[in-house]
């Protein structure tokens, strides 16, 4: 096992030290999901819910979320996001919709934890604007797809697309 990188010689959680990194190109791609009812999501693509442009909204939410990471998950560094994207695909077959995030910086410390964020928070956003219609939406499989940059190297996730 490695090495806990955030917890200090007394075992008390710590910033980890990345002076010593070297900036490179980072990007994360993270992807979480949304089930709802048939007609809820009929309701969403047709922009139809009362509250507005669900993924519209859910879109900027995720995106101010990536930019404000290091503000709500403690150790996190703050970052300079160089860019940060949301795709929303709706699965009608599944009545689901696919939310996935792409996240990249210029930095010493990789840019996972924005595109994490960025998908979770959008997703908790298409809840809040479809629950007076739809209690029942389960959010799930929120993953870490692929990473890129720093000294660890490339992360792919086996047996996703």
């Amino acid at each position: 096992m490695s090495k806990l990188t955030h917890i200090d010689k007394k075992g008390k959680a710590k910033m980890v030290d990345i002076s010593a990194k070297d900036v490179t190109n980072r990007e994360a791609v993270a992807r979480a999901c949304v089930y709802m009812q048939e007609e809820t999501l009929k309701k969403v693509i047709a922009n139809e819910m009362a509250k507005g442009d669900v993924l519209g909204v859910a879109r900027v939410a995720g995106i101010m979320a990536a930019k404000k990471t290091s503000d709500i998950i403690p150790l996190c560094h703050p970052l300079n996001l160089t860019s940060i994207d949301i795709v929303f695909e709706p699965v009608k077959k599944k009545s689901k919709i696919d939310i996935t995030a792409f996240a990249k910086v210029s930095g010493k410390t990789g840019v996972e934890m924005e595109a994490l964020t960025a998908v979770t928070v959008a997703a908790l956003t298409i809840y809040d604007m479809c629950k007076a219609v739809d209690k029942e939406m389960i959010i799930s499989d929120a993953m870490l797809i692929k990473k890129s940059g720093g000294r660890s190297g490339t992360y792919k996730k086996a047996g996703v697309r």
